[in-house]
């Protein structure tokens, strides 16, 4: 935690001495009127200088003021760029001489800190990893720095994108061993629970790829990766709009993997506008060698998402609500794992529990309980509480109002079939100790196979790294636990590790062409299609999961809140603030353009996005 101080105080200084010097440069009569980067949005910043009202000097002054004075509550990022002040005095001088090198020209990102960058360690939350810096940049950071952003921090994330520990002691959300907890902004404390009080927030901050420091203005939008909720559920808990993409959409190349079956980055910002402008960037021009999938989808012309910004793209679309579950208790088949076994246990860069506490109208809060796919009492699962019933009521009265046709029920499939080997609900993801080999029959292996199988590829393409292996890193984690390495055990790195990539392949292709089928040709394909659905409608995160594994794009909106209401309950006398909650519109492979537009239209009909206190 040190090195968190010394470099909030360091950037505090810096800033301060840089501001003084502005100060003396521009106090003269008749100064332009101050731009403040405070819910500033990308459009705006690039109008602002443009008309030459700020710089990109300016704006990275402003947010590393911001980063030095709340970093240390909130705890949003594991590295500054030193270097970020040089690079936007590189793009003003740009500028000045009537060049722009895109669309985000002298815009501050951050990126989530499993995404490579050369001039700053990429660590995965790993203490194996801390200051490594990788031999070459990640495609998607080059678009970026191609497209004129200035790479300003590297974020906070759960460890390894959530892919540490399952049960029997599951790491909590948004903690790793680098950096230890983020906060959230709309409630910056620490759970006061006897059970839970290890440091953890008390407003969950929705998985690893953190959208704190976007919502507390440290810059103007991030990078999440997601395997099955990571973009979705932090912006979905920080009131952030978001785009997951189709897999393949943005190249993954210099991004630390889960599984390359369901593994995306993908933009978090505070509005639709933003996150369109940002996809764009992140776009390759063409298929990028290094990532086959990058194949999957064609890109619109010039890579341009803001021309499917159209405020009348509700009028007409025919918008789906998968009652069964995501708004209304079922009770899956019997003989089988539960809901909560198959929708709740890890999965990938942020827990599929996510999406079931979400849906049930309880905080975030990492991996939940057990983080085991075996089963469950069988009694009704999912549905949404009062507080979030009312939220999605009063989305779809506003759906309807904007000429929106709805399509209610339209349920999933694979969620009312009464067969258990084609219902989603009874079909786990094998996670944590209870789900090593031989006790694995029931869960999908995907993930945990992904994992030995990409993380290893990954650790070969960087020449030489702090370990060559997954079993070098267990082993070194185990070496160095009295140092945190593994506060929390490394369940899901064991019973990935013990897999055979040769031996166990035939296993893994029966279970992700099983996953593939439930997700998508017997779930959202065949809603969408029967129904000639432009999108489903998903409270808050909850359709992560199920969208994750044919690599299915959503596009979420910041839109409500809804009370922190524990389980167990907080001590008396403690006042949980509320916790924010969106709506989310899924839709088939490559449809990002019909999201946003459908997303767009949504948001600026409503414009509830509220942002955190002033002084978080």
């Amino acid at each position: 935690m040190k090195k968190r101080v010394i470099a909030a105080v360091a950037v505090s200084v810096l800033a301060v001495v840089m501001m003084s010097a502005q100060a003396k440069r521009g106090a003269a009569p008749g100064a332009r009127q101050p731009f403040t980067v405070v819910e500033a949005t990308i459009p705006e910043m690039r109008a602002a200088m443009e008309q030459g009202r700020v710089t990109s000097h300016e704006l990275v002054q402003q947010y590393l003021t911001r980063i030095a004075t709340y970093e240390d509550k909130l705890h949003a990022a594991l590295t500054v760029n030193p270097h970020a002040l040089e690079e936007a005095d590189a793009r003003d001088r740009d500028r000045a001489s009537g060049r722009t090198r895109g669309p985000l020209h002298g815009i501050p990102i951050a990126l989530k800190d499993n995404i490579h960058t050369t001039d700053m360690p990429t660590t995965g939350g790993a203490l194996a990893f801390e200051g490594f810096v990788p031999p070459y940049e990640a495609t998607l950071t080059k678009n970026l720095r191609d497209a004129g952003a200035i790479i300003i921090a590297k974020t906070g994330l759960t460890e390894l994108a959530n892919w540490v520990a399952g049960g029997p002691t599951p790491m909590p959300g948004n903690y790793n061993a680098v950096g230890g907890f983020g906060y959230n902004p709309y409630d910056p404390r620490k759970d006061p629970r006897d059970a839970t009080f290890d440091g953890r927030p008390v407003l969950g901050t929705g998985g690893s790829s953190s959208g704190i420091g976007t919502a507390a203005n440290f810059w103007a939008g991030n990078v999440g990766s997601e395997t099955s909720g990571s973009i979705l559920s932090p912006s979905n808990q920080n009131m952030l709009a978001a785009i997951k993409p189709t897999v393949g959409r943005i190249s993954r190349y210099g991004v630390i993997p889960i599984t390359a079956d369901q593994d995306t980055a993908g933009p978090m910002a505070k509005s639709v506008s933003d996150v369109a402008i940002m996809l764009g960037a992140l776009e390759s021009a063409s298929p990028d060698p290094n990532d086959a999938a990058t194949r999957t989808c064609t890109p619109p012309p010039g890579r341009d998402y803001t021309k499917f910004l159209n405020r009348n793209g509700l009028k007409g679309a025919r918008i789906g609500i998968p009652r069964a579950f995501f708004y209304d208790r079922v009770t899956p088949p019997g003989g089988a794992p539960s809901a909560a076994a198959a929708l709740g246990t890890p999965g990938g860069s942020t827990a599929q529990r996510s999406s079931l506490r979400q849906a049930q109208g309880r905080p975030e809060q990492g991996r939940g309980a057990t983080g085991s796919g075996r089963p469950e009492a069988l009694e009704g699962r999912g549905g949404l509480n009062d507080d979030q019933k009312k939220v999605m009521d009063d989305a779809m009265a506003v759906l309807r109002k904007e000429g929106a046709v709805i399509v209610d029920p339209a349920d999933i499939p694979s969620i009312v079939d009464r067969d258990t080997k084609n219902n989603f609900m009874t079909w786990g993801m094998c996670s944590g100790a209870d789900n090593a080999k031989g006790k694995d029959a029931d869960c999908s292996v995907v993930l945990k196979y992904g994992m030995k199988r990409d993380f290893n590829k990954w650790l070969a393409s960087l020449g030489s790294a702090p370990v060559v292996s997954l079993t070098a890193l267990r082993e070194w984690n185990v070496a160095h636990q009295k140092a945190g390495a593994i506060k929390y055990g490394q369940s899901n790195l064991d019973i990935s590790d013990e897999m055979d990539v040769e031996g166990d392949r035939a296993r893994y292709e029966i279970d992700r062409a099983k996953d593939i089928k439930i997700g998508g040709t017997h779930g959202i394909d065949e809603v969408m299609k029967a129904e000639r659905l432009d999108a489903i409608l998903f409270p808050a995160a909850s359709g992560a999961a199920i969208a994750a594994k044919p690599g299915y794009p959503t596009v979420i909106v910041p839109f409500g809140f809804v009370p922190n209401a524990a389980t167990p309950p907080f001590p008396a006398g403690f006042n949980a603030r509320p916790a924010p909650y969106g709506v989310s519109f899924t839709a088939m492979s490559c449809a990002e353009p019909r999201l946003i537009e459908l997303a767009y239209a949504f948001e600026q009909a409503t414009k509830r996005r509220m942002p955190p206190p002033s002084a978080p």
